[in-house]
């Protein structure tokens, strides 16, 4: 901060600040409740868990941003924080969008936002 002569502010106790920030700088490590098992990564859709050790394990919350995948008997995130689905759609408008209900399967209707890059190319990938 003092680099670029910026002034440090906090967020004081108000965490959504914060949750929203790590939201905007980890949007692609989102990951959503799958109501089969685990979670499902937004990214690559694949299935992931949240690990045993963290303080959310037991809450399971319906979407996270993970800071890492760790493999060890299955596929765990770590450092895990709930979001608000919405947030993606504020905070990351050019990878996500609010879904139209009319155009979609019934499963999908319950996620109500859509990734916009194509699921099997990385985002900034060509063809």
């Amino acid at each position: 901060m003092d680099k670029y002569k910026l002034d440090v502010v906090s967020a004081g106790k108000n965490f959504t600040k914060i949750r929203k920030a790590i939201t905007a700088g980890f949007f692609f490590h989102g990951a959503r409740k799958d109501p089969q098992e685990g979670y499902r990564t937004l990214l690559k859709n694949q299935t992931v868990y949240i690990h045993p050790s963290s303080a959310l394990f037991q809450r399971q919350p319906d979407w996270v941003i993970y800071h890492e995948l760790v493999m060890t008997t299955k596929e765990y995130m770590h450092k895990v924080t709930v979001v608000d689905p919405n947030w993606l759609v504020e905070l990351a408008p050019r990878f996500f969008k609010v879904a139209d209900p009319t155009k979609m399967s019934k499963h999908r209707r319950q996620e109500r936002i859509e990734p916009l890059y194509d699921r099997y190319h990385e985002p900034n990938s060509c063809g």
